[in-house]
């Protein structure tokens, strides 16, 4: 089967620009790149004072990455990042997506433009209505809007028809009431962004560790020897980061970065809070740089693994950890037996790596005690995905290289508060303790069978077995893999409904009737009967916090996304006990419900009332595996890639532009690549591009393959780039249209867009 897509090459080729790659990160481009966003979209002064509350202990949660704020002092005028700064000017921009608006552009005139060009169209001021077979969006009021949604789930044959999509932005409150609106309303159908992203570290953690969080602090990197980064991209995606990273080697740490591409952020850092440290070429974070190949990791860490074995025979207890192995762990056996089954010689071909440079990684783990793995999408996002983090756990495991200061597992989240939307109960597949809870708390019959995850709602829409899609937040057709497969499935439904600051791609990828319901942003006042309120978020490391905004609203027809829940919860349940209205008169009220239904969340409205919050119970903090199927610490039996390239295939990774957070497009420059004015490229190793015939800058057509299927995506400009060879790399949503929705990771069923296999065609 081929498919085809309506993608056409770039029209204005000549303004791409190739600049030659940053030697250093951050600095003062950084702040130079943050105050024209903020100049540009809002405005200097209004922005420097919407900054200095951003991440503070009074202030608001950033509305991008989930990267920790320091527990005791914080940086006045900077606890944040470059596009931290990005992402708050977006969200109080200048601009302005009226009901004028909406009836001046068409639906079909608006979904010619670039996703850049329609997200900088700006906020959506009102709720507005398309009707089936209409081109143009008109206002309607929030009564109207929810009595139609009402309507229209009330009419399905079952709850299981409709599909409640999270986005990770959504506060605590928001998505707890959203899962009770959903659980009261019949069905556990609740997908949402870790699906697509940290879903295999959540299985593999939770398999083997019992919890599918991450157990450091931001506080161990201060007390750790040896950090090692591994698929992941600090300097674009989570750039605070790099002060930990910083202050860590300040204190004697050794880093080990393990990447396919060479990211600038993890080889040379400038404190952008020290004007000093703007001049030269900054410090100097990586030790050691594997250029791995992708998906190559569970080869190269279980050579690893297999060195480690091999000095602990030469020169016993000097490697592993005999007092933690024998009182914390099952299953070393099965490990030291499946290590035997493998090479080196077999193993080393897929990292693209020299057995030097493995030995000398594999040195560093071996002579330190405490170390820290931290990871993202690099190693998430592959058909062995899960097994790639419980390797990382076997390392940590023969260290004893966790539950204790400066040790442990590091699994960065991207959006704010998609770990607490999980801790929420934001999930498909609850846990029965969860549902027994909310039953006695809400005197409801909680569904039990387990709901749709995102590849699985995509497929129930496409093949019309779910009817309505609400999404609270996000960009879900951009987000999301084979964008033509996705879209028809949208398409396919009845009624389509997106809660929302800004317009986006989603909203013009409708069913027969859309709504968009316009929300407050993180940074805006929240007023309720009760007064003016506040949320609380949960970041990477467990931390939960509360956010208040100090902006007004930029319009008075906002609703917050708490009300906007129990505005549908109103319109929809008919014999529910709940006092919905009661619930967002004051947001204490939900807490009250949160702390009654969930562990670890006791005295919730006093505790999050404390400067810089709380922590949650982790139990691998405290050395305490009872919660995994046995009550020990785990080792696994894992499998390398099986992927095997014919000569004229490469694999495909897609990846973010600096200009970029997930979805929402800040610019169209990727400072740290070099590449300026373009985001339609394809990076390929030199070597492959001579073989091919390709220049720099030529017109490429790219095909995925996968089961016998195709598709197609063209006009990419090919960039020569450090890379290992039948390795590329593409900017999503660009290319999503090329990973397949069948191809998922084992277990965790998240979309494989790490290894995309395809061909080249030069124009």
């Amino acid at each position: 089967m081929s498919k085809k897509t309506n993608a056409q090459p770039p029209e204005n080729l000549t303004e791409i620009e190739l600049k030659e790659i940053p030697k250093s990160s951050v600095g003062f481009k950084a702040i130079l790149s943050s105050f024209n966003h903020i100049k540009n979209e809002i405005g200097i002064v209004k922005g420097i004072g919407l900054l200095k509350k951003l991440n503070q202990k009074d202030g608001f949660d950033c509305p991008g990455c989930a990267w920790p704020d320091p527990d005791e002092k914080r940086a006045f005028l900077a606890e944040y990042c470059e596009n931290g700064a990005k992402a708050v000017a977006e969200e109080a921009t200048k601009n302005r997506v009226s009901p004028l608006f909406f009836s001046t552009y068409s639906v079909s005139n608006l979904s010619k433009l670039s996703d850049y060009e329609i997200g900088k169209k700006g906020r959506i001021t009102h709720p507005v209505y398309l009707p089936e077979g209409a081109n143009y969006y008109k206002q309607i009021s929030w009564e109207e809007a929810f009595k139609m949604i009402g309507e229209e789930l009330n009419s399905l044959n079952s709850p299981d028809e409709a599909i409640f999509y999270t986005s990770g932005r959504t506060s605590n409150e928001a998505a707890f009431l959203y899962q009770l609106f959903v659980r009261q309303f019949g069905t556990n159908n609740l997908p949402d962004c870790s699906n697509m992203c940290h879903e295999s570290s959540g299985a593999a953690l939770s398999e083997t560790l019992g919890i599918g969080k991450g157990s450091v602090t931001l506080d161990d990197f201060n007390h750790t020897d040896l950090i090692i980064v591994i698929g992941q991209n600090p300097g674009t995606n989570h750039p605070r980061m790099l002060n930990a990273l910083s202050d860590a080697k300040k204190k004697g740490s050794k880093i080990i970065t393990i990447n396919p591409l060479p990211e600038v952020g993890l080889m040379n850092y400038k404190d952008p809070q020290n004007p000093l440290k703007w001049i030269g070429s900054g410090q100097k974070l990586t030790d050691l740089f594997l250029q791995v190949k992708i998906n190559g990791d569970v080869a190269l860490l279980k050579i690893i693994l297999k060195l480690m074995v091999k000095h602990e025979e030469d020169f016993p207890y000097t490697v592993f950890d005999y007092d933690f192995i024998t009182k914390k762990t099952y299953g070393i056996e099965d490990l030291l037996n499946d290590l035997e089954t493998y090479s080196i010689d077999y193993l080393l071909p897929q990292t693209g790596l020299s057995l030097e440079q493995i030995n000398e990684a594999a040195n560093l783990i071996i002579n330190n005690k405490k170390i820290i793995i931290c990871w993202a999408m690099g190693l998430t996002q592959h058909k062995n995905s899960v097994d790639n983090i419980r390797e990382i756990v076997n390392i940590l495991l023969l260290k004893g290289s966790i539950g204790k200061k400066g040790a442990g597992t590091c699994p960065v989240r991207g959006h704010s508060n998609v770990q607490g939307d999980r801790t929420m109960g934001i999930w498909e597949k609850p846990q029965h303790e969860f549902l027994d809870s909310l039953e006695k708390e809400f005197r409801f019959k909680a569904p039990r069978k387990h709901g749709l995850d995102v590849v699985d709602s995509i497929k129930a829409m496409h093949n019309k077995k779910a009817k309505v899609f609400i999404g609270m937040g996000g960009n879900f057709v951009s987000a999301t893999p084979d964008t033509e497969y996705t879209a028809d499935a949208l398409r396919n439904c009845n009624l389509t409904v997106h809660v929302s600051t800004k317009l986006n791609r989603s909203h013009l990828i409708h069913g027969k009737k859309a709504l968009i319901l316009p929300c407050l942003g993180r940074s805006e006042k929240d007023y309720q009967n009760g007064g003016e309120q506040f949320v609380s978020v949960e970041n990477s490391m467990g931390v939960v916090h509360s956010s208040k905004g100090h902006l007004k609203p930029l319009s008075e027809d906002l609703l917050s996304e708490p009300a906007i829940v129990a505005g549908l919860a109103n319109a929809t349940l008919k014999n529910s006990t709940t006092n919905w209205t009661k619930l967002v008169s004051n947001y204490d009220f939900i807490r009250d419900k949160i702390e009654a239904t969930i562990p670890g969340f006791e005295n919730y409205n006093q505790k999050v009332r404390q400067k810089g919050g709380f922590y949650l119970p982790n139990n691998v903090r405290d050395n305490n595996y009872d919660d995994t199927s046995n009550g020990k610490a785990n080792f696994s039996v894992n499998l390398p890639s099986d992927i095997v390239l014919e000569n004229n295939q490469f694999i495909m990774m897609t990846i973010r532009t600096h200009d970029q957070y997930n979805t929402t497009i800040y610019g169209l420059n990727d400072r740290y690549r070099g590449v300026l004015n373009e985001r339609r490229v394809i990076f390929m190793n030199p070597e492959d591009m001579k073989n091919l015939k390709i220049d720099k800058l030529d017109l490429v057509d790219l095909t995925s393959h996968f089961n016998n299927e195709t598709r197609e995506a063209k006009g990419f400009l090919a960039i020569p780039y450090s890379i290992p060879k039948q390795c590329t790399a593409t900017y999503f949503p660009e290319a999503n249209v090329l990973v397949p929705i069948k191809s998922t990771a084992n277990i965790s069923n998240t979309p494989t867009s790490k290894t995309v296999i395809i061909t080249i065609q030069k124009r």
